[in-house]
């Protein structure tokens, strides 16, 4: 049976923040899960409906067998001459896209041979052994057509097609929304949604594009943290609430009128999008994969004890390092090459208690008043496990790499700068627990709860 042949169609959905059910209109299962539920009252119907979403808001509903393979359900996808996406890899042949399986706690990439239908029949398991947070009833996968976790930074600016920059374009686009993709500063921000409103709305026009628009249109181009009225007073930046000198919105419209009115069309905006996707390139999470964690607040005075709770953070994994991001606050906390990291899973001390998560140890130099030394940070999740695969697997290729460089008497690239917009970034050690040794292995100094003998 050939499945492309397989009745298929595609639809918009609305613009989507976060990955939980956006698009459901029952609000307690995912297509997915929906067409699962299904198949018990039509057990007797070979084929079975899924709508797989593409980070651009299209959706694409499908026929597939229970048993269809990722590879499967992707060479529809292809087949789709709506999309215009094609058969398309990377110049050493890795593909651009994947297909994922989300919910809002646990994110996975799968695997040509898996059998999608079938991991989300057992996705309660999978969140009941990974998930971050306390599982909900309603939490259920859906899945996604998103960028290859191991799509190689230098191939992926190879690509020349438009349909699928601008499929590239939609995730960065939702990445930096969402607080995924970090930049340092409010001009980056401004120039990063300036771009994203010539893009979407054309050329500037005074009559339409008024600082009021912006003002009410504000969450559509800048970060979640930019939109916070709490948060805005917090840091100082009350004016922003009412359209001061220095507010976002402010912001947003002068590097928005800075745009050349020739740059591109909004019907074939593709330098622009490609513009974008070039900035992206530069920000050091670009391209990573996420897990949810907790790390170990740093308790500073008496009300801090009586208060302490861990920090939940997003551990951003890509072939050049290691990323603690607050998502929350848009802020890379931390960024570590691999040339510069040691890393260790341990599982929990008492695997029956619920409350004693699996941990991810990350070793790294820094100079301190003059001295070489090591510190370490602990990440607890229940999803250590997938970081450390993951870990292991980019470690190794950047092995095999340098290997190959040496042989073939190249220089190595591995180890490169991520750009200019990364080296903007500076570790913020203040915000973690840290455990601190010398360059002998011994302890010189311990913070929270780290104890040793």
């Amino acid at each position: 049976m050939d499945l492309q042949e397989k009745d298929c169609q595609t639809g918009r959905g609305p613009p989507h923040h976060q990955f939980h059910n956006d698009y459901q209109s029952d609000p307690h299962a995912s297509p997915l899960t929906r067409t699962l539920r299904s198949q018990q009252l039509i057990a007797n119907k070979p084929m079975l409906r899924i709508a797989v979403y593409l980070m651009s808001g299209v959706i694409l509903t499908m026929e597939v067998e229970h048993t269809a393979t990722t590879q499967d359900i992707i060479a529809i996808i292809q087949s789709e001459k709506e999309l215009g996406l094609g058969r398309i890899s990377s110049p050493l042949g890795q593909p651009v896209f994947a297909l994922w399986l989300c919910s809002q706690q646990l994110e996975v990439q799968l695997g040509p041979t898996h059998k999608p239908l079938e991991l989300g029949a057992r996705w309660p398991r999978l969140l009941a052994k990974y998930g971050s947070d306390e599982i909900r009833d309603e939490e259920q996968p859906v899945l996604y057509y998103r960028r290859n976790i191991f799509l190689a930074r230098s191939d992926e600016e190879q690509v020349k097609e438009a349909k699928t920059l601008e499929l590239l374009y939609a995730e960065a686009r939702h990445n930096v929304l969402e607080g995924r993709y970090p930049c340092e500063g409010q001009a980056r921000y401004a120039s990063l949604g300036a771009l994203q409103a010539r893009i979407e709305l054309g050329p500037y026009n005074s009559q339409i594009h008024t600082l009021a628009y912006f003002r009410r249109h504000k969450g559509r181009f800048l970060p979640h943290h930019f939109t916070s009225p709490t948060l805005l007073l917090g840091l100082g930046l009350g004016l922003g609430l009412v359209g001061g000198k220095g507010a976002p919105e402010v912001r947003l419209l002068d590097q928005y009128k800075r745009i050349p009115p020739h740059t591109g069309t909004n019907a074939h905006p593709r330098k622009l999008i490609r513009k974008y996707l070039e900035f992206c390139w530069g920000l050091p999470c670009y391209g990573a994969t996420f897990f949810h964690g907790q790390i170990e607040r740093p308790v500073r005075g008496l009300a801090s004890w009586i208060t302490h709770r861990d920090l939940k953070v997003l551990v951003a994994i890509n072939a050049l390092g290691v990323y603690i991001v607050d998502d929350a606050q848009c802020s890379l906390l931390l960024g570590l090459k691999y040339s510069e990291l040691s890393w260790e899973m341990a599982k929990p001390s008492d695997e029956r208690n619920p409350d004693c998560l699996p941990c991810l140890f990350l070793q790294f130099p820094v100079r301190e008043n003059g001295a070489h030394v090591f510190k370490i940070l602990q990440v607890f999740s229940r999803q250590a496990v997938m970081m450390d695969t993951l870990i292991s697997g980019f470690v190794e290729e950047s092995r095999k790499c340098n290997t190959r460089c040496d042989m073939a008497g190249v220089s190595r690239s591995s180890d490169i700068t991520i750009t200019t917009n990364a080296n903007c970034f500076t570790n913020k050690l203040s915000k973690f627990t840290l455990a601190t040794f010398d360059d002998q292995g011994r302890c010189i100094g311990q913070m929270g709860s780290w104890s040793f003998q």
